[in-house]
Order: structure tokens, then C-alpha cells, then sequence
């Protein structure tokens, strides 16, 4: 399989690299397309049918048997990968259009190969069975994806961030293959199937901590989660948005295998507080962080820890709910969470979309050089309402429905008695989290897209190519689908939770349908009750002149810019919470209290997180210093390299007659 696969990988550079400069990304498109047709397909197959379908098996001398197959929870996760990647080359065409005078054809072609590779690595993530196989895939996911960022190299901020991450993606490799060879070591092979006999026979929770910490890494779980709002703003948009709606999910989706073989019930009621808590931490941690970005790209990036801790609250709820013989909390709350990981992935792919059209027509994301925008691109502006109004879980879009479906989760563990304070706990939270996504999505739309241009980009800003606006339709099929037709969508997921509950899906089906139909009934009867509205309210103004008029002023004959609230002011009230959590810097300077008649001032606050110092800068800067001690050993003399070669072969005997390797 490896062979194969380094094969492959060498045909699609071939293809890519000879393909003329324009037609790149439509040769990476067809690779990328082929890939997700094919995975699409399957994967439709399989939740239909329920079965397994198996995809390769190879017996590789190093590293014994290895195998490939696509169950349900694999197909959930393979077509959003699919339509993750599809959308994001899509996207790429008119967002890198202007980079073709300026950057060489090599470099392009780097590019599209990483954004293919990646593609295919992810792919190959979720439907590998485990061992050395999915750590390939894992690995060549990461390198991949740190390519991808570099994209800017020439900018100091890109290359930190990228180092950043592929220190922090590395630590997190190093915990998997810990957890992998401890479990071949026991079980005779690394597969995921083999880790409920290790459970069975071993002390579960060591290892269950290394696999949440390694997955963790790579889903931006607190307190690894510093990497994702630096690797984000670094990278172009499509990257991000595959990075953030797709890539962080294979972390997910890690910890969901490794849950699901825990079969002793109290262990797996620990594992389920340990989930609960990491989300509820995580959750607040980044939608609190969000509010107080004054970066587009920032902003939304934080709100993907958010996400994350979302899904976590709801896998945690899961946990509980099958370890007190809760059948509904369960469903609900794995349901929830399944469905939100898929939610969260149309919706910031969408808003990423979004940011990257932003970007490129007015050459900034701050949030107080904005404004007005929603005049000038009223088709991106529409389309990133949908994904804000998506975000913040109102009807009738996507993200209500898995947030309802883990409040129901977690209601009906209050209610049975089993599991009350962590459930009335994971509510509380919930219920802040969603309070404090509002603030901050309405603090982002409201400063970029209403209001009067702040700066002349903005006022000269136009819409962007049609390319850009497909992409972001795909999305958005996905965000209106799975809110009007709710009871289909949650028919899917509960096909994949079955290798969690293993219940029936029909059963499954029919506890949630009342609640699913209820919902849908809602979600057509707003829709109807608001477009009644807007008939009676053109046929009313239809008599009438309109004109339009000066914004608001407050009382202000001459009203300007400066007269509107700003990022830092919207969430002025937020500050002193976040305060404590943030290192803030800033630019310029605000207006003194001795003047009375204030003359112009630019003033720019930047919010970074506190744990990028305590728990990531520190690595960097290690690898700074073992990278300068081992530059000594470069004398360039022959003498000193056999050495060195002589003195590891000696290391090796020794450790191997005290069988210490």
C-alpha cells in the first residue's frame, strides 16, 4: 500500500507539474474530483446499505498486515472530505489568479500537488483500519498541509506559523505512535478493531489520555489548540477553509474510534467526563477568544475551537448517556455531534470562502478597516449571512439541528436522573457558548458588511469571479439541505453512530423522528410566515416612493465612519473576561483624556492567546537551540563524521545487550 501510494503520488506530481500554468488547477481539480466521485459514491452506498466495504489489504514486511475498508462512520467522514476538497480547488482558481504573475510555475505546482495529496491522505485517514498504515497517511496529511501554509514563505508570520504547526503536528505524531506500538505490542497488531481486547485486558485510561492528546492536537483541543489561530490567517483562504472544515475533523474522528472500544462501563463513564470537560473548556475557551479578534481570519479560526469543544460536549454526553444505560442521551448526543462535525464543515469552508473574497478585494481582514462592505459585494455578503446565521444555530439552517439534538442529549440525562450535573453542567456551558457565537458573529457581520466603508479599498471594493461564488454555493447546498430536510440528514448520522450505540437504525429513526418532523414543520412555517411578509411588504410599498437616505446619526447632523462602533468597541464588554486569557498588543494610539478636541488617531489592538507562550513558543524556540548545539557538529572534517558513525553503532550494541531496544 505505501509503494503504491508513493506511486500515485508521483503520477499526480507528473501531471500537475507538466500541466500548463492556467490549466493547473484544473488538472488538480479532475485528480481531485475522480477521487471524490469515487469516494462519494461508496460512501452513499454504505450509509444506505449499513454494511462495510473493504478497500485494500497488504502484508508489508516491516510493518505486517495492514488493511483499508469504508464502514459507516468512515463514509460520513469521506464525504465530507469530498466535498471539503472539491469546493477548496474550486475556490483556489479565481482566489490565486492574481498570483500566477508572481509566483513561479514551480511554485504553483507545489501547491496544487499539496492541495491533492492532502486530499487523498485524508481519504486515506479514514478508511485505513488502523496501525502503521493510518500513521502514513497521518504524516503525509501533515506535510501536506504544512506545504500548503508555506504557500506566503516570504512573509515572516507565514513561516512561524508553519513552524509552529509542524512542531506542535509532530509532538502530536509522537503521542499516536506511542499509542500504536504500545497497543502492537499487547494486541500483535496496531488495528483500531484490536483496542477493545486491549481495553479488556490492560488499564484502559493511560492509553485512552495518549490517543485524546494525539488526536487532540490536530482537532485544536484546549490547551493544544495554539497552532490553529496562527496557521490559519497565514494561510490562503481555501487552505484554511480545508484545514478548518476538513482536516481538523481527522482528529475527530481519531477519537471516536478509540472511544468506541471501550467496553467496561465505568471506564468509559470516566472517559466520558474527560470528554465532557475537555469540551466545555474548549468550547468557552474559543468562542470567548473570538469575540475578542479584531482579524477576520482570526476571528474565525478561534470559532473552529469553539466547534470542536461543541462536538467534544456532545460526544462526552454520548459517553455518558451508553455508560448509564441511557439509550436516547446517547443517540442524541453521539447524533449531535456526528452531525455537527459535518455542519461545521460546510459552514466554515463557507465563511472562510467568505473572508478570502474579503481579503483579495480589499487587501485586509481587520476588522476597523471594514465596513460597507454588503454594498459592494452583495453576493458574498448574502452568502456569508447564510453561513453566520448557520454558525450561530438559528432556524432554519444546519447548525440548529445538531445543537438541538445535543441539548436533547443532554435534557433527557437530567430528566432519566442518570447523569445530572455533568449533563446540567455541558448545558450550562452550551448555553453560554451560543450566547457568546452570537455576540461574536454579529460583531464580525455587522463590521464588515453594514455600516459606511472606512477606508477608499472598501468603498472601490467589487464583487469577485464566479468561480469564488460556486465554490461557496456548494457549501451552502449542503447548510440549506440539511436545515429544511432535517429527518434525512439525521437518518445518515445515525447509520454511522451505529458502531458506537450499536442499536438499529430504523430504532434510532424513530425515537428522533416526532422531534425531527416538529423541527421541520418549524423551519417551513417560518419560512412561509417570512416570505408572506415580504410579499405584503412589496405590494404595500408598490404605491410608494422610496428613496434612499443618510445612515442613522444618533442625533448627529454630519454622521462619519468614526461615529460607528468599531471590532474592539462592539465587544467592549467582553474585555474583562477576556483579558485575563489574553497578551494583547497594540498600534497607535488612543485618544488621550486631557484632549479636548481630539485630532485623528489610528489605534489597532491585536488579542493573542496566553497559552501560545506557556505552551507552544517554548518548542520553537528548543528546536532553535538544538538546531544551533548540532550545527557545531559540522566540522566538515571525515575523521569526526566516522566518529560519529562508530559511536552510534556502539550506543546501538549496548542498548541492545541490556534489551533496552
Amino acid at each position: 500500500m505505501f509503494l503504491y501510494s508513493l506511486l500515485a503520488l508521483a503520477v499526480v506530481t507528473a501531471l500537475i507539474f507538466a500541466a500548463p500554468l492556467k490549466a493547473k488547477v484544473w488538472a488538480t481539480l479532475a485528480v481531485v474530483a475522480a477521487g471524490a466521485l469515487w469516494a462519494s459514491a461508496t460512501a452513499v452506498g454504505v450509509l444506505a446499505g449499513g454494511h462495510t466495504v473493504r478497500l485494500w489489504a497488504t502484508d508489508v514486511f516491516l510493518f505486517g498486515s495492514d488493511a483499508g475498508s469504508m464502514d459507516p462512520l468512515s463514509a460520513l467522514f469521506a464525504l465530507i472530505v469530498s466535498v471539503g476538497a472539491v469546493a477548496a480547488v474550486l475556490y483556489s482558481r479565481g482566489y490565486l489568479a492574481h498570483y500566477l504573475g508572481r509566483k513561479s510555475p514551480a511554485h504553483i505546482s507545489l501547491h496544487y500537488t499539496a492541495l491533492a495529496t492532502m486530499f487523498y491522505a485524508m481519504l486515506g485517514v479514514v478508511t485505513s483500519e488502523g496501525g502503521f498504515s493510518f500513521l502514513f497517511f497521518w504524516e503525509l496529511m501533515t506535510v501536506a498541509s504544512f506545504l500548503l501554509i508555506l504557500f506566503d514563505a516570504e512573509r515572516r508570520e507565514v513561516r512561524r506559523a508553519a513552524l509552529a504547526y509542524v512542531i506542535m503536528m509532530h509532538v502530536g505524531f509522537a503521542l499516536l505512535l506511542i499509542g500504536f506500538v504500545r497497543l502492537d505490542s499487547v494486541c500483535r497488531s496496531a488495528d483500531f478493531a484490536l483496542l477493545g481486547e486491549y481495553f479488556r485486558t490492560q488499564p484502559a485510561l493511560p492509553l485512552f489520555v495518549v490517543f485524546l492528546a494525539g488526536f487532540g492536537m490536530k482537532a485544536g483541543m484546549f490547551p493544544m489548540h495554539v497552532w490553529l489561530p496562527e496557521a490559519h490567517p497565514a494561510a490562503p483562504s481555501h487552505v484554511s477553509a480545508l484545514m478548518s472544515g476538513v482536516m481538523i475533523k481527522t482528529g475527530v474522528y481519531g477519537i471516536l474510534r478509540v472511544t468506541a472500544q471501550i467496553a467496561d462501563l465505568p471506564t468509559l463513564r470516566t472517559a466520558g467526563l474527560i470528554l465532557l470537560v475537555a469540551g466545555i473548556v474548549t468550547g468557552l475557551w474559543g468562542v470567548i477568544l473570538a469575540a475578542a479578534q479584531n482579524d477576520v481570519k482570526r476571528l474565525l479560526a478561534y470559532s473552529s475551537i469553539e466547534n470542536i469543544g461543541i462536538v467534544l460536549i456532545g460526544l462526552g454526553i454520548a459517553a455518558l448517556g451508553k455508560s448509564s444505560g441511557n439509550q436516547l442521551a446517547a443517540i442524541c448526543g453521539l447524533s449531535g455531534a456526528l452531525l455537527h462535525t459535518l455542519n461545521h464543515s460546510l459552514f466554515k469552508s463557507l465563511l472562510f470562502f467568505g473572508a478570502g473574497n474579503i481579503l483579495s478585494q480589499t487587501h485586509t481582514t481587520s476588522l476597523d478597516a471594514l465596513g460597507g462592505l454588503g454594498r459592494h459585494m452583495p453576493v458574498t455578503g448574502l452568502l456569508f449571512l447564510a453561513g453566520t446565521t448557520a454558525i450561530c444555530a438559528l432556524p432554519p439552517l444546519n447548525g440548529f439541528v445538531s445543537e438541538l439534538l445535543i441539548y436533547l442529549g443532554m435534557l433527557d440525562g437530567i430528566a432519566s436522573g442518570s447523569d445530572v450535573l455533568a449533563s446540567a453542567a455541558g448545558l450550562a456551558a452550551l448555553a453560554l457558548i451560543g450566547g457568546v457565537v452570537i455576540l461574536a458573529f454579529t460583531k464580525l457581520y455587522g463590521t464588515v458588511f453594514l455600516g459606511a466603508p472606512r477606508t477608499h479599498e472598501v468603498a472601490e471594493a467589487s464583487e469577485v469571479d464566479n468561480f469564488r461564488i460556486a465554490a461557496m454555493a456548494l457549501p451552502l447546498a449542503g447548510i440549506l439541505f440539511i436545515g429544511l430536510f432535517p429527518q434525512t440528514a439525521v437518518s445518515a448520522v445515525t447509520r454511522a453512530a451505529g458502531f458506537f450505540i450499536h442499536h438499529p437504525a430504523d430504532a434510532a429513526d424513530y425515537l428522533l423522528s416526532p422531534t425531527l418532523a416538529a423541527v421541520s414543520r418549524t423551519v417551513w412555517l417560518l419560512i412561509l410566515v417570512v416570505g408572506l411578509l415580504a410579499w405584503l411588504r412589496s405590494r404595500a410599498l408598490r404605491t410608494r416612493k422610496v428613496t434612499d437616505g443618510a445612515t442613522w446619526g444618533c442625533g448627529f447632523t454630519s454622521p462619519n465612519v468614526r461615529m460607528q462602533y468599531s471590532g474592539e468597541s462592539y465587544s467592549e464588554g467582553l474585555q474583562s473576561i477576556a483579558t485575563s486569557l489574553t497578551q494583547n498588543s497594540g498600534e497607535g494610539g488612543a485618544v488621550g483624556k486631557g484632549e479636548i478636541f481630539p485630532a485623528a488617531h489610528n489605534f489597532d489592538i491585536r488579542h493573542k492567546d496566553r497559552f501560545d507562550k506557556l505552551f507552544a513558543a517554548w518548542w520553537v524556540e528548543l528546536l532553535r537551540v538544538i538546531n544551533k548545539r548540532a550545527m557545531r557538529l559540522r566540522t566538515g572534517k571525515i575523521n569526526h563524521y566516522v566518529l560519529f558513525a562508530l559511536a552510534f553503532l556502539v550506543l546501538i550494541f549496548l542498548l541492545s545487550i541490556f534489551n533496552l531496544i
